[in-house]
């Protein structure tokens, strides 16, 4: 395949993913949606590495996999936390992160 497909489909995941991010208001669905724009930056990232003959794009992806694998975990945290104070994870209702 040609890498314009890939660029093509890894644009689509990442505006489905901003899209996701601009329009729901629930905080699981917007870290789903943190998670699909950083898988398609990783796609465009080896779709490049593999057309150039290079693993440099494959390298940063291990390092954007680690980072994600982090916000994952101290992001559920501070989910679960939240909503064991507040009772709800809907970010409208959540304005502030007052103790």
């Amino acid at each position: 395949m040609a890498l314009e497909y890939y660029l093509v489909l890894s644009a689509l995941l990442f505006t489905i993913g901003v899209i996701g991010v601009l329009v729901r208001r629930n905080a699981i669905i917007i870290f789903m949606c943190i998670e699909l724009m950083l898988n398609a930056a990783n796609l465009a990232f080896v779709a490049i590495s593999r057309n150039l003959g290079e693993t440099t794009g494959q390298v940063f992806v291990f390092f954007v996999m680690a980072v994600a694998a982090a916000e994952v975990a101290i992001g559920l945290a501070i989910i679960v936390s939240v909503f064991k104070h507040r009772q709800t994870i809907n970010v409208d209702e959540i304005n502030a992160l007052k103790g």
